[in-house]
């Protein structure tokens, strides 16, 4: 990776497309075994389009997926991405005690760890559950040793997620346990609307108007997040049903077109991990 200026950090929410936060009441976890596992290919697919255009990103893989298929993360690692955690379980934060929390972060490291002999220092909460009931979770982080959070959605009207009001920018957060640096997923305030710039928002919103928020996220001079699933380059992935109609509409709609798009984006925007990102701000624009 050179000097350059990034226009922001590319990265990968690592887990299959049964263990997603709308499929849970239809796909328990003590069977996640006995579903057809593409989480591998789906993986090497965005790997190969992330090396075409020469572009390194943080991968949060859950702890699940690096515990019985370590080859998954030793390759993510191997070919210079950046590891970090997704948990293990895939559990919604404001759902757990600060306990189970803590115990899901430590299987989820200790996992990566054991496949790649990386220590994770980042973290990204499963559907960005990290909202305003559940702050004490940084302090977890922090407890637990992470220094990078990337959960904190600053978005509102979503059913599962987001704190409206909430910075925009990379800064630092301090808490009662200490102090950790928040990264958030980038969204375009347009006109009263969140315009967010990854995962189903990239399927599924008009393609000119996500360019037109990441435009407009770079042209303001902070650094912007992207986001996405190796699901979401399957189009032929197995359907689970009886999920709902909003969320079949949610999980499923353009996959036949995500790789199309990212192609497009990497041609249009530069891209690094987060660590990149954060080595090129200079020292007078740290975050504060």
């Amino acid at each position: 990776m050179s000097n350059k200026k990034l226009d922001g950090a590319f990265t990968v929410d690592v887990e299959d497309y049964f263990q997603v936060t709308a499929f849970e009441k239809r796909v328990s976890r003590a069977n996640w075994d006995r579903y057809e596992s593409r989480v591998s290919a789906n993986t090497d697919h965005l790997l190969r389009i992330l090396d075409k255009h020469n572009v390194r990103g943080t991968f949060f893989v859950l702890g699940w997926i690096a515990e019985r298929y370590p080859e998954i993360a030793k390759r993510i690692h191997a070919q210079g991405h950046e590891l970090a955690s997704h948990g293990y379980w895939h559990q919604l934060v404001y759902e757990l005690t600060p306990g189970a929390f803590a115990n899901d972060l430590a299987q989820s490291k200790e996992a990566i760890a054991n496949a790649t002999g990386v220590e994770v220092k980042a973290y990204r909460a499963p559907s960005f559950s990290i909202v305003e009931r559940s702050l004490w979770a940084l302090d977890v982080l922090v407890e637990q040793g992470f220094t990078i959070d990337s959960s904190i959605f600053p978005i509102s009207g979503h059913d599962r997620y987001g704190i409206p009001g909430a910075r925009r920018d990379i800064h630092t957060v301090t808490r009662p346990g200490g102090s950790i640096l928040e990264f958030p997923p980038s969204a375009w305030f347009w006109k009263k609307f969140n315009i967010p710039v990854g995962g189903g928002y990239f399927r599924i919103l008009p393609f000119v108007l996500t360019l037109a928020a990441m435009r407009s996220i770079r042209n303001s001079g902070q650094p912007m997040m992207f986001y996405t699933h190796p699901w979401e380059f399957d189009p032929d992935q197995p359907r689970v049903s009886d999920i709902g109609a909003k969320s079949h509409f949610r999980h499923y709609s353009g996959l036949g077109r995500t790789t199309r798009r990212l192609e497009v984006l990497l041609s249009s925007f530069s891209f690094g991990s987060i660590a990149n990102v954060l080595s090129r701000i200079t020292p007078g624009n740290r975050p504060t």
